[in-house]
């Protein structure tokens, strides 16, 4: 969702040079304990302890603690672990998460544990687990193009069996046995091929019960499975996907020789042969797949992740691999390693390292993950060390790119510190993977995290922003300051309302004013846009926090036009010039790429008295909405919009005379943007809190200098 105040950072990074795949000298991968019955479950406590489920706040990302009981109460003394989430293709407020349940962390008995939600993760309903006293592992979900949800789960037998959801994940059947084994994962094809609805599923060659065969189809939804075969060079512990074609690949570590392969199929989708697998390339992720270091004793610090683009643009059919590995020749930390194969699987390109902090082999970069949206964005997720003076205190970090992985965002923290090592359920690690599902607009994720004390599941929704306005990458939205009559500039920083420090900025040219702030080349500082009244001109000034790097020159404006806001309307990650003509009361938009205007839409014009006062994304809804303002009546009105389109109307709150509305960022870090508000009289500022068009609480900001003014946000 690319939405204005909120404050993601990016930056560009080049692309390593593509050459073929090389095999990479093996590191000793000892044998991780298998999925298996060894503590009956724990006696019930006479008494359930709870305490209030958890709503974990990180700047403007909110984690919600799903396993919650009926009343929505965290559980004390349980544990949870390995999520995955699955998102209703038809409804993206509707979503599923299964995990490992384990009652007691006195016991190692598990379950699987559920979770569903109506209204896109906000709140969660738990009602329990799939069954009572049965020992479950290893939960994957997923979903048909039909919305149906399906959750694959291991019996202590190492066989699978398979539960699906017709409504939304808020009861489950048991459809049929899967075959599997440990480490399984399965997919859905949910292309116009002729293998639409088929489910692929491949598992890992221990904990197996077919002599080493490690993959099934189902062509029925599930209901029966194909006895199971060989996979070419037997890779594990990794995921499947399929191309816009029906074509099917299958990424994976050989646990005995710990190389990383892509194996592909093209005639999975034909359900009247037995499949075959015409492809098998090697892939440097430039390390080894790791199990049992110190940061998670014992599990994996990640499998292997493999992901198809199917959006119809340029990076179509792209096939692209990911894990967390342990660098070549050390023993010690790990890095988030990304590969692409833009040929069909034949070759891959040199590894990328994804997490942009300094090379340190004492900082573990664990369980990354990656998923693909519909529009061909692809989301990384990870947990990080890099902000723990003990190398072992985790955050999650994100990073995206929307050109194919040619070049990623900044990295950025969306979670608070966690101490990984706490609420063990008497088995040393917090699983083995966590799992993210891509929107148009988001990041949907599952992750465990000790919050609370204990292991718990929780989920995030990360929206990419091109629209950033903070300034010292703190989280937190702070003040562009200028002065008239001296043309300087000035950062103030803030802390919700509050000053906290001020830099001296560049100082603008005569004729040049700063028209907003966004960043332009994505490098996760926000930029000066500069207008000149005389000539029409823009001009970009790029930015590490008060300092001028660079300098581009932007279109020139139409007469009559100004720019009244930056914000994303065609969701590509850059920001886009919102025009208005306060004689026709016309509004337009202007899509930019970086500082090229690269096309035009025309939006809707305003009703008579009504000011274009801004743009942001006041329904979290993923597009930019306008904000109208009405100087004679004071009043204010939100215009949701879908791209350029009008949809919807809401009254939003009055503004107290002599005040200016001047801007919006997301200052209280609920999601959603607030107003700021100048009084050029006083020079006092004050933000007004928001939910949506609901004014929820108001603040006063710091008065600024005598000749000083607010240009961002």
């Amino acid at each position: 969702m690319l939405r204005p105040g909120l404050l993601n950072s990016v930056i560009l990074l080049s692309l390593v040079a593509v050459g073929s795949s090389q095999t990479l000298p093996p590191k000793s991968l000892p044998k991780e304990p298998l999925e298996k019955f060894d503590n009956p479950p724990a006696p019930l406590a006479p008494v359930t302890v709870t305490s209030p489920g958890l709503a974990s706040q990180f700047g403007p990302y909110t984690s919600y603690q799903v396993n919650i009981d009926s009343n929505g109460n965290n559980i004390v003394g349980d544990a949870a672990n390995e999520p995955s989430i699955c998102v209703d293709l038809t409804n993206g407020n509707r979503m599923s998460i299964g995990w490992r349940q384990f009652d007691s962390v006195t016991s190692n008995f598990r379950q699987a544990g559920y979770a569903h939600t109506v209204n896109g993760g906000k709140t969660w309903i738990a009602p329990g687990v799939l069954e009572r006293n049965v020992f479950r592992s290893d939960p994957v979900l997923n979903c048909s193009r039909t919305g149906r949800f399906y959750y694959l789960s291991l019996l202590q037998n190492f066989f699978d069996d398979l539960w699906w959801s017709l409504n939304g994940g808020q009861s489950w059947t048991n459809i049929a046995p899967a075959d599997g084994g440990d480490k399984q994962w399965f997919t859905i094809d949910t292309t116009n091929s002729i293998g639409h609805g088929f489910q692929y599923q491949s598992w890992s060659t221990d904990g197996n019960n077919f002599s080493g065969r490690q993959f099934s189809r189902s062509t029925n939804s599930g209901f029966t499975w194909m006895d199971p075969i060989n996979i070419p060079n037997s890779p594990a512990w990794g995921t499947l996907n399929v191309d816009s074609n029906g074509n099917l690949f299958i990424g994976g570590v050989n646990l005995s020789t710990n190389h990383i392969w892509c194996v592909r199929s093209t005639n999975a989708k034909n359900g009247a042969v037995v499949p075959t697998f015409d492809q098998s390339t090697a892939v440097n992720l430039g390390g080894n797949i790791v199990f049992g270091e110190p940061i998670n004793p014992e599990g994996l610090v990640g499998q292997v992740f493999l992901a198809v683009d199917r959006s119809g643009t340029s990076t179509n059919n792209n096939v692209y691999m990911l894990a967390s590995v342990q660098p070549t020749g050390f023993v010690n930390g790990s890095n988030v390693m990304f590969a692409r194969s833009t040929d069909a699987g034949r070759t891959f390109s040199a590894p990328r390292r994804i997490n942009d902090d300094p090379i340190n082999h004492a900082k573990w970069h664990w369980f990354g993950t990656l998923s693909v949206a519909p529009n061909g964005r692809i989301d990384v997720v990870w947990f990080d060390t890099r902000n723990a003076a003990n190398n072992t205190d985790t955050q999650l970090f994100y990073s995206y790119s929307i050109d194919g992985g040619s070049t990623w965002s900044r990295n950025v923290a969306v979670s608070n510190s966690f101490n990984v090592f706490v609420g063990y359920p008497n088995q040393r690690k917090i699983g083995d993977y966590i799992t993210v599902v891509s929107d148009d607009v988001s990041a949907n994720v599952a992750y465990a995290a000790t919050f609370n004390g204990g292991e718990d599941i929780y989920y995030v929704r990360i929206p990419p922003s091109a629209l950033v306005t903070d300034f010292n990458s703190d989280a937190r939205p702070d003040f562009l300051l200028s002065n008239t009559a001296t043309r300087q500039t000035a950062v103030w920083y803030m802390n919700n309302n509050v000053h906290s420090g001020t830099a001296s900025g560049p100082t603008l040219p005569a004729g040049w004013s700063v028209a907003s702030v966004a960043d332009f080349n994505r490098d996760g500082h926000p930029d000066y846009l500069l207008f000149n009244s005389t000539t029409r001109g823009t001009t970009i000034w790029y930015m590490n926090n008060n300092v001028r790097i660079g300098a581009a020159s932007g279109p020139t404006l139409l007469a009559g036009w100004t720019v009244a806001a930056l914000a994303d309307f065609n969701l590509d990650g850059y920001p886009d010039y919102l025009l208005y003509n306060a004689s026709t009361r016309g509004t337009l938009v202007w899509y930019m790429r970086n500082n090229a205007h690269i096309g035009s839409a025309p939006g809707p014009v305003l009703p008579a008295g009504s000011s274009l006062a801004g743009a942001a994304d006041f329904n979290a809804d993923g597009h930019p909405d306008y904000l109208l303002f009405n100087p004679a009546t004071r009043g204010t009105t939100i215009w949701y919009m879908s791209g350029v389109m009008h949809t919807a109307t809401r009254s939003a709150p009055t503004v107290t005379m002599a005040y200016d509305l001047v801007g919006l960022a997301d200052f209280d870090g609920n999601g959603r943007p607030d107003y700021v508000l100048y009084n050029p009289g006083t020079q006092r500022t004050a933000i007004w809190y928001l939910n949506n068009y609901q004014l929820i609480d108001t603040a006063n900001g710091p008065t600024l200098p005598v000749s000083w003014s607010l240009a961002g946000p």
